[in-house]
Formats: C-alpha cells, sequence, structure tokens
C-alpha cells in the first residue's frame, strides 16, 4: 500500500503583507527616499542638455494643476516660440499663497516628439502666515507672525503630451533660494496635470 505524503499547509498571505514597508526615522533620515528619488532625476535630467534643441511645438497655451513640495495650485504655460515658453504658477499653502513666474526653455527628450525636456529660472512672491516651513533636509523655519516670501526659482523637468489626447503630464524639480524670510536654499519636486489648447 502506497503512503500518500502529507499535504502542507496553506500559507495566507495578506495583500497588504506583500507591499514594501518604508521605515522613517523622525529625527536624522525622515527624507531619504524622497532625497534619493531626487537626486535620481537631478542626474536624469541634467544628463538631457546635451540633446539637440527640438523645432517641433505642440500646443500654444496649457493649463491646469501643479502639485508641489512647496504649493499646490493653479498653473498655465504659454509658448512665445517654438522652444520658448512662460508658466505661471497660483500656489496655496498653508497659511499663505505665492506666486510664481518661469521663463522655459523646452526641447525634444530622448527621440521622442511627445516628450520634452525643460529647463528655466523665474522669481517667487508671496506671504506665509504664523506656523512653520519645512525645507528640503527636513529643517523648520518656525515664524511667529506672517512673513513675506520673496525669492529666485528654478526648474528642470519633463512633459508629456499624451497621444491624441489634450492632456500633458509634467514632471520636474524646483530648486528655490528664500531671500526675504531666510535666507536658505530649498529644492522640491513638482507633478503637473494640464489641458492644451493647440
Amino acid at each position: 500500500m502506497k503512503l500518500l505524503a502529507k499535504p502542507k499547509a496553506l500559507t495566507v498571505v495578506k495583500p497588504f503583507d506583500i507591499l514594501p514597508v518604508i521605515t522613517i526615522n523622525l529625527k536624522t533620515h525622515r527624507y531619504t527616499n524622497m532625497k534619493n528619488l531626487t537626486y535620481t532625476l537631478l542626474i536624469a535630467f541634467a544628463s538631457l542638455f546635451f540633446a539637440t534643441r527640438s523645432q517641433a511645438q505642440d500646443y500654444t497655451i496649457a493649463a491646469g494643476l501643479k502639485f508641489g513640495g512647496y504649493e499646490n495650485g493653479i498653473s498655465g504655460k504659454y509658448f512665445m516660440n517654438k522652444d520658448i515658453s512662460l508658466e505661471g504658477v497660483i500656489g496655496f499653502r498653508q497659511h499663505g499663497v505665492v506666486f510664481s513666474g518661469l521663463y522655459e526653455i523646452n526641447q525634444e527628450a530622448f527621440n521622442v516628439p511627445a516628450l520634452k525636456f525643460y529647463y528655466g529660472f523665474g522669481a517667487h512672491i508671496g506671504s506665509i502666515g504664523q506656523g512653520s516651513y519645512r525645507t528640503f533636509d527636513g529643517e523648520y523655519h518656525y515664524y511667529d507672525s506672517a512673513q513675506v516670501l520673496l525669492g529666485v526659482d528654478g526648474v528642470v523637468g519633463l512633459e508629456y503630451i499624451i497621444p491624441q489626447s489634450p492632456i500633458a503630464v509634467s514632471l520636474d524639480l524646483n530648486p528655490r533660494i528664500e531671500l526675504i524670510s531666510g535666507p536658505f536654499v530649498d529644492l522640491a519636486p513638482g507633478l503637473g496635470v494640464k489641458y492644451v489648447f493647440k
């Protein structure tokens, strides 16, 4: 008589058990994962500076939403010519609002017509109420009264226009030098979704 092997016990895996767990040390490594992502994107974007400028322009005006490390708000982009654009953002943050303007140079990335690399510079002005301001490195600046925000901005990023749709999605890095309430340097990623008008 042949003996059958004892069936193995089944292991039940809960859906959230397979998700990676990110442990954050609130004192010293609070933003390590975000920093690593930002540095990786910065290196990738920097390599695109040597690409050939694109002579193609896919839209003239776009409007949408911008989600960033500083503020979340409404954005608009206008092409002055084939590779020069102006972008404005009205950003809202806790206890404040900031107006930002950027001059951007756009070019085709990785020989993909729908993918654009852009970089530029600009400035911002706004205000922040009583509270704290957290910088990219996790440092907090505390304000016991309303403060004026005024400084210089930079941007480097990628924008993808979804084929056969009026939607453009962008991912960028925004370095910022805060002058009046600082001075200090900050850096944050940004995500944009725009509706394009051709």
